[in-house]
């Protein structure tokens, strides 16, 4: 895809990245194995496509570690999501980063299969941390893609 470009979130996009996180899941904050992210002031990178948003990507380097906090995109199956991971895996790797890691929910399996497919392991359960994290974040809904209720976090990883 010749016409889709990767930038760094950078102070010209963050306001249109911070309206689409607030569209698509209710607020900026962002809850992972307790810890609130607030999304406004993380790194990252966009895809654009046709001169608009069309993926987004957070992450915050800890150390050796790299999170990614958040993935959207906003079209499927053009290997924009694939071309946001690759951008974060490149940074970790300049920032002599040992392991690039991330949660999700049980009951998004497209990311399930989507992290798996691109060489990320899983590396642990967290049993109804979801219920934890709604303390924190009650926009977080009851159930979430096919219906599913949404309960568990199940972290990801990739070795460097």
């Amino acid at each position: 895809m010749s016409n889709l470009k990767i930038k760094e979130i950078d102070g010209n996009i963050r306001r249109n990245v911070i309206r689409l996180f607030i569209e698509k899941w209710g607020s900026a904050l962002m809850v992972s194995k307790g810890k609130v992210h607030h999304t406004d002031g993380l790194a990252g990178f966009v895809a654009i496509l046709d001169d608009e948003i069309s993926g987004i990507i957070t992450y915050e380097i800890d150390g050796e570690n790299c999170e990614i906090v958040s993935i959207d995109s906003s079209k499927e199956s053009l290997g924009i999501g694939s071309r946001l991971v690759e951008a974060v895996i490149e940074r970790a790797n300049q920032n002599s980063c040992r392991r690039v890691w991330l949660i999700t929910t049980n009951d998004n399996a497209n990311a399930i299969r989507f992290f798996q497919k691109r060489g990320f392991d899983m590396a642990a359960l967290y049993l109804n941390a979801v219920e934890e994290a709604r303390k924190i974040k009650p926009e977080i809904p009851l159930y979430g893609y096919d219906n599913i209720p949404i309960k568990h976090e199940i972290e990801f990883e990739m070795t460097l």
